[in-house]
């Protein structure tokens, strides 16, 4: 099987198709491993008459023209797994990062501007027994929240449908449980559903950790923000235009929130220098699942669907419904 790839990738994830051509042209190419900073177009789909199968790299997929592969009857899948734990470890540490000020001490300590150090000075907020709204309930949504109530947070979500599930879940509705999951479960039990409006009144701190779509793209914009309260954060580690930034940046300066912690951007790789500029907002490079772990986890997780694409094994696979 011929395979070419839009990124270099570490070599040592792809061992096992070592009896493959890693190295195909894009006229001979069967599998097409893609990657989230990479757009394969209906062009470039097109110019490649043999492909059959994008493995995606990572959980989001809208960098793909599915309608193009839909119209080709090319199989696109993607890597959920290996990003759950941490993204959702990323969304947890952007949030102690902007209530506790951490990057913010940083710089003025580096830049010598900090305040000094007394009883009353330096202050900032913390997470003991603050409201965790989550938005997208799903396996990152509830890995973020198993963290959070560990951490003697209360949970709401909002989700297209409100969770059930038995004890120690081997029925949970909405979700897909794994042996190794017993927390789930209890994650669910703990967490509170409520209407998005509700839940942007009560909630301190509003994590977006849901697949981006159309019906979602700026989910969060001038209306949503002014229902949050002003000590509330923002948190993105989902996908930048859930949010509409130019009402973000407004809502930022006039106070309307604490302030947010973004992974991703609207019009990424672009950043506003507006944010850039802004006390009161940690900033990361898109780096939810950048580990050295998780992204060997990663190509892995992009070895098992193209075997299972080359053994005919489509219940194997982790497939975008298209």
């Amino acid at each position: 099987m011929n395979i070419a790839f839009t990124t270099p990738l570490p070599a040592e994830g792809f061992e096992r198709l070592r009896g493959y051509n890693l190295n195909a042209e894009p006229e001979t190419a069967e599998v097409l491993v893609s990657t989230f900073d990479k757009q394969v177009t209906r062009e470039m789909i097109a110019a490649m008459p043999r492909l059959r199968l994008i493995a995606n790299f990572g959980v989001g997929y809208n960098n793909i023209d599915l309608s193009a592969c839909k119209e080709r009857g090319i199989t696109v899948t993607n890597t959920p797994q290996p990003v759950i734990e941490p993204t959702a470890e990323l969304a947890f540490a952007l949030m102690i990062c902007v209530a506790r000020r951490v990057a913010e001490f940083d710089r003025q300590l580096r830049e010598g501007t900090c305040q000094p150090m007394a009883v009353m000075n330096n202050l900032s907020h913390g997470l003991y027994g603050k409201t965790l709204g989550i938005i997208g309930m799903g396996r990152i949504g509830q890995a973020l929240a198993r963290r959070a109530l560990a951490s003697g947070m209360k949970v709401v979500y909002h989700n297209r449908h409100e969770l059930q599930c038995k004890v120690y879940g081997v029925q949970c509705t909405g979700v897909a449980p794994e042996p190794d999951r017993e927390w789930q479960a209890d994650v669910i039990k703990q967490a509170r559903y409520l209407p998005l409006e509700v839940l942007l009144q009560e909630a301190d701190f509003v994590s977006l950790n849901l697949p981006y779509k159309p019906e979602t793209h700026h989910l969060i914009g001038s209306p949503q923000l002014q229902l949050m309260k002003p000590t509330a954060y923002l948190i993105n580690t989902a996908r930048g235009a859930h949010v509409d930034e130019a009402a973000l940046i407004r809502a930022l300066k006039a106070g309307q929130i604490a302030g947010a912690a973004m992974d991703v951007y609207e019009h990424e790789p672009q950043i506003s220098e507006e944010l850039l500029e802004m006390p009161n907002v940690v900033l990361s490079p898109h780096t939810g699942t950048g580990t050295w772990e998780g992204r060997i986890a990663m190509c892995e997780n992009v070895c098992d669907n193209i075997l299972a694409f080359a053994d005919g094994q489509l219940d194997n696979m982790d497939i975008v419904q298209i």
